[in-house]
């Protein structure tokens, strides 16, 4: 397998395309069988006529009713927030929501919910930043509590 990567999202998440050793794009794949989408903000309708295929033939998400993700986002904007106020580990990996971030200096600190740059934290997973499910947990890998 391939990959090359074209940009970052406004989460920090990677966002390239990949393709088998045969060459076949993982991406198109994933569109026919209905497990992921054409997404309009990254692929321009590159996969368009294989995501209308899989919707007409219910394959995967189209089994049924199905809104898709920005869709639904914008119809709920003002829910979005509070929903990740008062669960934030919801969409997170493995439901763990302290972020563990490498400053520029060097130094490993994590930022709980709450404190003033959490929302603002990106994590990098690549650059050995990571998420931790504990303030225990992130003491005990030796990153230290952000001061504000």
């Amino acid at each position: 397998m391939r990959c090359s990567f074209v940009d970052r999202d406004q989460y920090g998440r990677l966002v390239g395309n990949c393709n088998r050793a045969d060459g076949q794009s993982i991406q198109k794949w994933l569109v026919e069988q209905g497990l992921a989408l054409d997404w309009p903000r990254y692929l321009n309708g590159a996969f368009a006529a294989e995501q209308v295929s899989a919707k007409a033939a219910h394959r995967g998400v189209w089994q049924g009713r199905f809104d898709q993700p920005w869709d639904w986002r914008d119809a709920n904007a003002d829910k979005v927030e509070t929903v990740s106020e008062q669960s934030p580990g919801i969409g997170l990996l493995g439901g763990c929501s302290i972020k563990g971030n490498i400053s520029a200096k060097g130094e490993r600190i994590y930022h709980v919910p709450g404190q003033k740059y959490y929302s603002q934290t990106r994590i990098s997973q690549v650059s050995g930043e990571r998420w931790f499910c504990s303030e225990a947990e992130a003491q005990a890998a030796g990153w230290r509590k952000a001061r504000r």
